[in-house]
């Protein structure tokens, strides 16, 4: 382990090998808490490989609860965290919006370690009682179109450091990976990603595999598209730019102040942001901002016109569906 942390100290890359071997120590708890601390914040000096990320990963899904949800054509919306921009849960929203247009939707997700607000402690916050059984999670994609998957509950190495990353309060490699690790394996993704660095590494690493994915760069540092820049797109079709003039799809103009996303101060306040916009409640830019998210999630599922999928987006939300499937969750 000193030798490996003396790598990774002088700037050296690790390999696949060393990096699958080095997440397998420390989900099996070979590592102290000083190590484990080192390991998790040193990428914060430098972007992680193509080959060290493809390490963690298969170590992490080698070691994860195994559930096989490939039967529904399902999506996830989903972002990396750690751009310290505390907006509200625009993705977890955005996800009860495209199951209210009738999509199945496997979102995976945590409790917050580098934000206010987890996608998780909204859902436990609402009640919503986290399990990693197979048979449940097909239920409520039955039942509700959307099954929420808490991510230490299926990947033990997280439940082992989860305090740690609490107390450190900062991005760590974990969020790097989060959106890399959802356990249902959903076909289609929408993927946030926080810097184009990043985003860049994540196209390479998805250019070999078969999934339907789009990552998103708000280019003024956001993992989600927020209406207050322009963003970079990657997609099994390449690069693509969109202006902010082009993402106006609801013919109007939209360019949102980032003042306007802040979230709460708390996750109390969080939750009822949160239901306030699924209430349809929201002010014009918590709406616009989720809703052009749930319409690239769409358009991701259907290859309609964006501004077709703009349209189901807004009745799921306008019309209360979004937030029927939110109670119909909370019921089964």
């Amino acid at each position: 382990m000193n030798k490996i942390l003396e790598k990774l100290f002088l700037e050296k890359k690790l390999t696949k090998q060393e990096a699958k071997n080095l997440f397998i120590e420390l989900s099996e708890g070979n590592i102290n808490k000083t190590q484990a601390i080192a390991i998790t914040t040193i990428y914060n000096m430098r972007y992680p490989t193509l080959e060290e990320i493809a390490g963690f990963r298969q170590a992490m899904m080698e070691l994860s609860i195994k559930i096989n949800l490939t039967e529904f054509n399902a999506i996830d919306i989903v972002g990396t965290g750690g751009d310290g921009k505390n907006t509200f849960n625009i993705s977890t929203l955005a996800c009860f919006i495209v199951a209210g247009a009738g999509e199945k939707v496997i979102k995976h997700g945590s409790y917050s370690s580098s934000s206010t607000t987890g996608s998780s402690n909204i859902l436990k916050g609402l009640g919503y009682h986290f399990t990693n059984k197979e048979e449940s999670l097909k239920n409520q994609l039955d039942k509700a179109g959307i099954c929420y998957l808490h991510a230490p509950i299926f990947h033990p190495i997280l439940k082992s450091i989860s305090l740690t990353r609490r107390e450190l309060g900062v991005r760590t490699i974990f969020n790097t990976l989060g959106p890399l690790l959802n356990p249902g394996n959903p076909k289609n993704q929408l993927l946030g990603v926080n810097n184009l660095e990043l985003a860049r590494i994540y196209y390479y690493m998805y250019q070999n595999t078969n999934n339907n994915y789009v990552i998103v760069h708000s280019l003024d540092g956001y993992d989600e598209i927020t209406l207050t820049s322009d963003v970079k797109c990657y997609s099994p079709k390449g690069e693509r730019f969109y202006s902010v003039e082009e993402l106006e799809i609801g013919k109007k103009k939209v360019k949102v102040n980032p003042k306007e996303l802040k979230g709460g101060k708390n996750t109390e306040e969080n939750i009822r942001i949160f239901v306030s916009v699924l209430s349809g409640e929201g002010t014009v830019a918590q709406n616009e901002v989720v809703l052009t998210n749930a319409t690239f999630a769409l358009s991701l599922l259907n290859q309609d016109s964006l501004e077709t999928n703009y349209d189901k987006a807004k009745r799921s939300l306008k019309s209360g569906k979004a937030k029927n499937i939110l109670k119909k969750l909370l019921s089964l």
